[in-house]
């Protein structure tokens, strides 16, 4: 089966008055077809270069981005247009017009695609009840939540129904109550509408529940495995400054102390249950 995205010998390079900087080095990897693809590192690291170069909002300086097996960099503008139509993207800022409603928002992007309203409004609904937000259709961004904010956003993407959802630092500006709504939202769309996530974050807990992870570092991709696989190497992790989960930390602590308990522990029932045996 071909991946949803291939991703061959990416580079990007900025001109800037102080030379050239490589915010994207030599990237290789592929997503499968409804896998939750997590992208971790530090601020700096390429992952929002990366990211933008996967639906060519960034143009790669060099190597290929496949789509559904078409090479994007191959295509014409006209061609990339719709293409894109496959790829939603989500940012760290809602985008979210102030004086409509939650439905109204999420039915804005189809009324610009030529949508009839009545089918419009329609699918925003069923958007708007996958995130967990049915009852708050009728009120305005003032009166939600960062979270529940977010999840608009997130519906109003849904209702385009692309194949692909790529969230960039998507909770970095909510607090944890609103990070956990927004990744439970983005859970059920991958669960009920079997859509592809590509999560970028810097917040390690995001990502224990992916299917796999790439970890970057000075734009290039360092680590890439499970996430039991990349969290199992707690030193390494330390060695690019990146934080491990608590419970994971605590685990490696307990390891490094003579206790006998398996490596890569990600929940805190995983810590119990090996504490029991």
């Amino acid at each position: 089966m071909e991946p949803m995205i291939q991703v061959e010998n990416l580079c990007k390079s900025f001109s800037t008055k102080n030379g050239t900087v490589e915010a994207a080095r030599n990237i290789s990897f592929s997503i499968e077809k409804g896998e939750i693809f997590g992208i971790i590192g530090l601020s700096g690291a390429g992952k929002s270069t990366l990211v933008r170069c996967l639906n060519l909002l960034e143009r790669p300086t060099s190597g290929t981005v496949r789509v559904n097996g078409k090479n994007l960099t191959k295509l014409s503008e006209k061609e990339l247009r719709k293409e894109r139509q496959n790829i939603g993207m989500i940012f760290q800022h809602f985008n979210l017009l102030m004086q409509r409603t939650a439905l109204d928002n999420v039915c804005f992007p189809m009324e610009i695609a030529g949508i009839s309203k009545k089918e419009a409004r329609k699918k925003a609904l069923e958007y708007l009840k996958v995130v967990g937000l049915e009852e708050k259709a009728l009120s305005y961004p003032s009166q939600l939540s960062g979270g529940q904010k977010q999840r608009v956003a997130i519906a109003g993407v849904m209702a385009m129904e692309p194949k692909c959802i790529v969230l960039d630092e998507p909770t970095a500006m909510l607090d944890p109550n609103g990070r956990k709504e927004v990744l439970e939202a983005v859970h059920q769309l991958n669960r009920q509408e079997n859509v592809t996530v590509v999560l970028i974050t810097h917040y390690m807990e995001e990502v224990i529940d992916a299917d796999r992870v790439v970890v970057m570092d000075d734009g290039h991709v360092v680590m890439e495995g499970t996430p039991k696989e990349i969290f199992s190497q707690v030193e390494t992790l330390k060695k690019y400054r990146l934080d491990v989960p608590q419970v994971t930390l605590l685990a490696h602590e307990l390891k490094q102390s003579g206790v006998d308990i398996p490596d890569g522990i990600l929940t805190t029932e995983e810590l119990v249950n090996a504490l029991c045996q």
